[in-house]
């Protein structure tokens, strides 16, 4: 955890333009939620404590990270990204490693999560 916030204030020194930061916090807060999503898988129902502490406490640094980018990209671009990447990740990890059914159109609606929040950001000059 602590390595997480030295890391965000050491980007923040680099003197990268603040619209640049916040893309990698957002990244981050990302990288947070799809990891607290994973460890959910292993919760076991919220009957593992390890899992469900695990869970919680990831959600919580995912919600706190995200907080941060929204003091310079729109909070309707950074929602959209948070949840569309999040999902589209989520959904590619249970295919690749629990195993899920991967269909044609669960692969064509995942193409259109990501189309779209790529489309968002074209249209979203900040």
């Amino acid at each position: 955890m602590a390595v997480l916030v030295m890391l965000l204030q050491l980007l923040e020194i680099f003197k990268w333009n603040r619209s640049m930061v916040a893309w990698l916090y957002l990244f981050c807060a990302i990288s947070l939620e799809v990891a607290g999503t994973v460890s959910l898988k292993f919760s076991d129902g919220f009957r593992d404590w390890r899992f469900t502490s695990l869970s919680l406490g990831l959600y919580a640094i995912s919600f706190w990270v995200l907080s941060i980018t929204l003091r310079q990209l729109p909070v309707s671009t950074a929602y959209a990204v948070w949840a569309g990447l999040g999902t589209a990740a989520i959904a590619i990890i249970g295919i690749l490693f629990f195993r899920e059914p991967v269909t044609l159109l669960k692969v064509v609606f995942l193409l259109m999560i990501i189309s779209g929040v790529v489309g968002l950001n074209a249209l979203g000059k900040h």
